[in-house]
Formats: C-alpha cells, structure tokens, sequence
C-alpha cells in the first residue's frame, strides 16, 4: 500500500539564501523511491507517493529520511514537515474562519511540528491586534490578517522565534493550503 504526502520545507529560497532549486528537489526525493513527485512554487511544497515497498512510511519515519536526503544533496539542514492527506484535509475542514469567503492571502496555516496550548501565547494581547486574530487547531495555527501577511502586526508578533521554541513551523496561505490538498487527494 502507498500513501500520500505533502512535504513543506522551511525557510528555503528566501532572499537568495538556501536555494533548493525544485527540479533538484524532485530527483532527491525521487532518489528516496517516492513516485508522482510534484512540486508547487518556489517555496518548498512537494507532493508524493511513498513506495509501496518502504520499510517504514510513517510523517516522522519519511521526513527523517527526506532531510537527511536533502542536507547530503545540498549541504545545509532544511527542517521539513511531512503531512497526508488526510491531515491536510482536516486542517481545511477544521478552519475556523469563513475561509471560503477570504482571500487566500488574508488566511495563513502555520503547520507545526508538535501540537501547542494557549498558554504559550499568553503573553500576546489579543486584543491590540483586531482584526487580525488566530486561533490554534491540531499542529496548526490559523492567522486571519484581512490586508495579508506582508503588513500584518500580529504575523509580526508571531514570528518571534521565542514563540515556537524547539518546534518546526512553517507557513502557508490559503491558496497554498488549499492546493495541497487537492494535490495529495489521490491515495492508493
């Protein structure tokens, strides 16, 4: 049996640094023995099939293997997370914003490695930043900034490191997420 994934990759080809061309990140991951390999954009998203002969195609078991994969090729460490379809999924299902009636760039998913609590927010005054808000689903954080990411304050504040200390996160707008979906929507 083959399954699924989409692959996010953190904090590549950003201002000329960590370049990842993507047709050399298909034949890394083809390399690994995955199939149907696909990327979207620019800015690290992959989708493929595992080999139905892998040992082992668990999230963790694949983006083990794929970042140890792309630092031999490349030279650098990439955190990456490895999410199915059905994850993906949820998280679009699981939205609590009208994201159909949204921008895709007025709605962001931070994909996280581990999921969080409130409490590591405490100290954002919700409040000071209205409109803009976000709310926490499972290892995903929705941000609704209604002028998009590039002006947003509290995308500011939730880009402090501190914030997500010892996690990967990553993250996408709803375009994005949405593609995503839509791509890994055919399993085995």
């Amino acid at each position: 049996m083959t399954k699924t994934y989409a692959l996010l990759l953190r904090g590549i080809n950003v201002g000329g640094h960590r370049k990842v061309p993507m047709a050399e990140l298909r034949s890394v991951l083809e390399g690994l023995g995955h199939r149907d390999v696909k990327t979207y954009l620019q800015s690290g998203n992959a989708v493929f099939t595992t080999a139905a002969d892998a040992p082992d195609t668990t999230d963790e078991a694949v983006r083990e293997a794929v970042e140890a994969a792309i630092e031999k090729h490349f030279g650098f460490t990439v955190d990456c997370l490895v999410r199915d379809h059905a994850y993906l999924a949820a998280v679009a299902a699981d939205c609590p914003y009208p994201a159909e009636e949204l921008e895709g760039k007025q709605l962001h998913a931070f994909y996280l490695s581990e999921r969080v609590d409130e409490k590591r927010f405490a100290a954002l005054d919700r409040d000071s930043f209205l409109p803009e808000a976000f709310a926490l689903g499972d290892r995903v954080l929705y941000l609704y900034a209604p002028a998009g990411l590039g002006t947003s304050k509290l995308g500011e504040a939730l880009s402090r490191p501190a914030l997500f200390k010892g996690l990967t996160v990553t993250a996408r707008n709803w375009n994005t997420v949405r593609k995503l979906v839509e791509m890994t929507e055919h399993e085995d």
